[in-house]
């Protein structure tokens, strides 16, 4: 049976049976937005806790061998050591200054013998070539550091690899293969040196702290649903109020009610296609005119 033979009622309870899939539709959406709010949230606090901490020793939050707890991201740590600057690489196609930069990665290597690869910062691609001109050196001998510890970075989805002396994301295992042994439960982002250098890479910006559109996004879908089921409310009505245009029309011209037109979901349709009803009194005049 088709929309346009259904009886009223069960077309009617046909329209609101498609409202109530999409607004459940539109309440899963909702709350995947509410759940993407609340974890973006989650990220803001962890960096307005953690960013300007103060230092600490590393064994205090990255034992040998461990891996970094995630409520411990972006914490400083105080480190001494020397750079090992034979084993420099640089990590391409990282987004900085509007363009595809490089960051420069060193190894540390610890008083007590751990190595922990610090990111020092970002470099533009060069004037005729996609490198950098020129990649500051680290300081030499000893020298004391405070990074910010970060979790290593997956490995490419896409397969992407790069030359030698550059890696595709800072992946610990993939450093590791080009520098030797390195702690695998997290990096360094540089915040400062001492001895400073005449020259370093540009420093990486904090984190954004925008919370995104997720909040706006799950209201607007609930309102989709309150809309939904409002316009359902208003093809009902305005069937309604056609079918009894109708029924009038066929009376004041002393004919039995048409079948129903339906409107095929359109309450506007049935007034564009029925002339619209004459006067009374023209009517009768009409008739008048006729009689004589």
């Amino acid at each position: 049976m088709s929309a346009r033979t259904m009886p009223a009622a069960g077309r009617w309870a046909m329209y609101v049976g498609v409202a109530i899939l999409f607004a459940i539709a539109c309440a899963f959406l909702s709350n995947w937005q509410f759940l993407r709010n609340a974890e973006r949230n989650e990220q803001l606090r962890l960096v307005a806790d953690n960013y300007d901490a103060a230092p600490v020793a590393l064994g205090d939050l990255l034992p040998p061998g461990d891996e970094l707890s995630p409520g411990d991201e972006w914490r400083p740590v105080r480190l001494t050591g020397q750079y090992q600057t034979d084993d420099e690489l640089l990590v391409r196609n990282r987004a900085h200054g509007g363009s595809a930069a490089y960051e420069v990665l060193v190894p540390l290597r610890l008083d007590e013998g751990r190595v922990l690869l610090v990111d020092r910062g970002w470099l533009p691609p060069g004037s005729r070539q996609p490198e950098p001109d020129a990649i500051p050196a680290p300081p030499s001998g000893q020298v004391e550091v405070v990074v910010r510890l970060r979790p290593g970075e997956p490995v490419p989805a896409s397969g992407r690899t790069a030359e030698a002396g550059q890696v595709p994301t800072i992946n610990l295992g993939l450093v590791a293969e080009q520098t030797g042994p390195l702690e695998q439960g997290a990096y360094g982002l540089l915040v400062s040196e001492s001895p400073a250098p005449a020259e370093a890479p540009l420093p990486i910006d904090p984190p954004d702290d925008d919370p995104g559109p997720h909040l706006s996004y799950a209201i607007q879908w609930i309102l989709f649903a309150i809309m939904g089921f409002g316009f359902i409310g208003y093809v009902i009505v305005s069937e309604r109020r056609i079918r009894r245009e109708e029924i009038e029309e066929a009376r004041e011209r002393g004919e039995e009610p048409p079948a129903p037109t339906h409107a095929k979901l359109d309450p506007l349709a049935a007034h564009r296609g029925r002339k619209r009803p004459r006067d009374r009194d023209a009517a009768d005049e009409d008739a008048l005119l006729d009689a004589h």
